[in-house]
């Protein structure tokens, strides 16, 4: 059997650990991310929730800024979790934080209210079979537009936009690593093994 592609999680901030835990799960080698060199070992990202303020500032004081935007320019998949989608986008509502402008979305941070307006919610996901997912939206953002070529996964049943793709990147306002259903997950990696595919 073929050797299956290592993911990287992006470990400076956040609930790196959570989606380490999911991943062995699905049975992928991992590798956390914390410099360049590391970046270059692994065949797709999750950069994963936490505050996005804060992870900007470490991604620059890490040097990591470049090599992100070069790696996702070079068709490696990255998939950001809540404030993992906020760096992912090319716009915020807000000033800060300044993100890495990979996916031409507008996002609005804690779209859905603060940390005392959290909620739980069963979403419709295209492409993902099985029924409904369980979603866990903490400080939760919000995609307000998006670009040409950005495909809506997900909304709320208000249309508020929670899930969106664009070819090897993906972005969710949710927190998939917060529940035991795998198949988020399992989706992400599929698409790392298909970019990674001689």
């Amino acid at each position: 059997m073929a050797t299956r592609p290592t993911v990287g999680i992006l470990a400076l901030q956040g609930d790196f650990a959570e989606h380490a835990s999911a991943l062995r799960r699905v049975g992928v080698p991992l590798l956390e991310v914390r410099t360049s060199a590391h970046l270059e070992q692994v065949a797709g990202l999750v950069i994963p929730g936490g505050e996005s303020t804060t992870m900007a500032r470490l991604v620059d004081a890490y040097d990591l800024r470049t090599p992100l935007i070069d790696y996702a320019k070079a068709g490696r998949p990255i998939w950001g979790t809540c404030a993992g989608m906020i760096l992912l986008a090319d716009r915020v509502v807000e000033d800060r934080p300044t993100p890495l402008g990979l996916m031409e979305i507008l996002v609005h941070r804690n779209g859905f209210g603060r940390q005392v307006d959290s909620f739980e919610t069963d979403l419709s996901i295209e492409g993902l079979t099985g029924g409904p997912f369980h979603a866990v939206f903490i400080r939760a953002p919000v995609v307000c537009e998006v670009g040409l070529g950005i495909e809506v996964l997900s909304r709320m049943e208000d249309g508020s936009i929670v899930a969106v793709r664009k070819g090897p990147l993906l972005g969710t306002a949710f927190h998939p690593e917060l529940t035991d259903d795998p198949r988020l997950h399992r989706y992400f990696v599929a698409m790392v093994e298909e970019a990674a595919a001689p």
